[in-house]
C-alpha cells in the first residue's frame, strides 16, 4: 500500500467510479450498454467485449484524477490490460487513480432474511496477486434484506473476518453490506448494521483501517459516527438501483460520505455513441457525482 495513496483516499475530493460487474452481472451491464447476448458466444467473447466497455470509460478524458479518487475492478480487469498496461499500473501511473478489486464470488442463497458470501476460494493467492498488480484495496459484497439481528450480525462477522485477513495481506478492505434499497425493514436494517460495524470497528487496533460501502440511508447522516471513525479510511455509498440523480440527491444528504456508483455512472453510456457523445455524456455523470460527493450542506 502507497501512504500517498491512503493520504489520497482519507482526504481527497472525489469519488470511486464501480467497474467491476462480474460474471453474473456482466450480460446486463453489457445489454444497458447497448450490445445483446447474441453479440458473443462463449464466455471469452463477453469478458473481452466487457473490458472494452471499461476501457472506453478509463481511457476517456472525462474519466480523471480531478474527480475520481478510485476505480474498483474485477478479477480479470486486473489481468487484463490498457494500452500494453495492466489496468491498474494504468489507473494508477497513467491516470493517478486509486485503484481496488473486488474480492468476493458471489452471494449464497438468501436465509434469514440476508445473504452472505460465498467462500472465497484461494483469498491469498489472490491477495498475492492484487500486491503484484499493485492493488491499493478490495471490495466484498453481502446483502441484507430484512431487520434480522442476528443474521446482520452474521453477516458483518464475516466481513470482518475476511477484512483482516486482507489487512494482514497489506491492502485496505472496502466492507460492503449493502441494504437493500427495496426492503420495507430497510430504516431499522440499517440502525442495527450500524451498530455492528461499530462495535467491530472499535476493536480494531489503530494501525488496522477498513474503508465501508453502504447504501444511501434511509435517515440521512445516521452513519455520522462511522464517517467520524479514526479506523475507517472512507465511507462510500452504493447507488443500490435508485437513478443517478435519485442517488445523488439522496448522497447530498449524508455530509462524509462519497460515491461508490456503477450503474449510476455508466447508465447513460451507448457502445453505439460516437466518441465525441461518448465522452460528453460520460463528462456530466463524472461531474454530477462528483458535486453530490463534496457537497456540504
Amino acid at each position: 500500500m502507497l501512504e500517498s495513496q491512503l493520504e489520497t483516499m482519507k482526504k481527497g475530493n472525489g469519488f470511486i467510479a464501480a467497474l467491476d460487474q462480474s460474471g453474473g452481472s456482466t450480460p446486463k451491464a453489457l445489454a444497458d450498454y447497448g450490445i445483446s447476448k447474441d453479440s458473443y458466444n462463449t464466455e471469452k467473447e463477453m469478458f473481452d467485449l466487457v473490458h472494452e466497455m471499461r476501457t472506453r470509460i478509463i481511457t476517456s478524458p472525462a474519466f480523471d484524477s480531478n474527480n475520481i479518487l478510485g476505480a474498483i475492478l474485477f478479477e480479470q480487469t486486473m489481468d487484463s490490460k490498457i494500452e500494453n498496461r495492466y489496468t491498474a499500473d494504468y489507473l494508477a501511473n497513467v491516470k493517478g487513480i486509486v485503484p481496488f478489486l473486488k474480492v468476493d464470488k458471489g452471494l449464497a442463497d438468501e436465509k434469514n432474511g440476508v445473504q452472505i458470501m460465498k467462500p472465497i476460494t484461494n483469498l491469498d493467492t489472490l491477495l498475492q496477486r492484487a500486491n503484484e498488480r499493485g492493488i491499493f484495496g478490495t471490495k466484498m459484497r453481502s446483502v441484507i434484506k430484512k431487520a434480522n439481528q442476528l443474521a446482520i450480525k452474521e453477516t458483518v462477522d464475516q466481513q470482518f473476518e475476511i477484512g483482516k485477513q486482507i489487512i494482514e495481506a497489506g491492502l485496505v478492505p472496502i466492507i460492503e453490506p449493502e441494504v437493500d434499497i427495496h426492503s420495507p425493514e430497510k430504516e431499522r436494517a440499517e440502525e442495527i448494521l450500524k451498530n455492528e460495524l461499530l462495535q467491530h470497528l472499535n476493536k480494531l487496533s489503530p494501525h488496522k483501517h477498513v474503508m465501508l460501502k453502504l447504501s444511501l440511508p434511509t435517515k440521512p447522516n445516521l452513519y455520522k459516527d462511522l464517517v467520524e471513525h479514526p479506523q475507517v479510511v472512507r465511507v462510500v455509498a452504493l447507488s443500490g438501483g435508485y437513478s443517478r440523480e435519485e442517488a445523488n440527491s439522496k448522497l447530498k444528504e449524508n455530509n462524509g460520505m462519497i460515491a461508490s456508483f456503477s450503474r449510476a455512472l455508466s447508465q447513460d453510456l451507448s457502445a453505439n455513441q460516437t466518441d465525441e457523445a461518448f465522452n460528453e455524456e460520460l463528462r456530466k455523470a463524472v461531474n454530477s457525482i462528483y458535486d453530490a460527493s463534496v457537497y456540504k450542506k
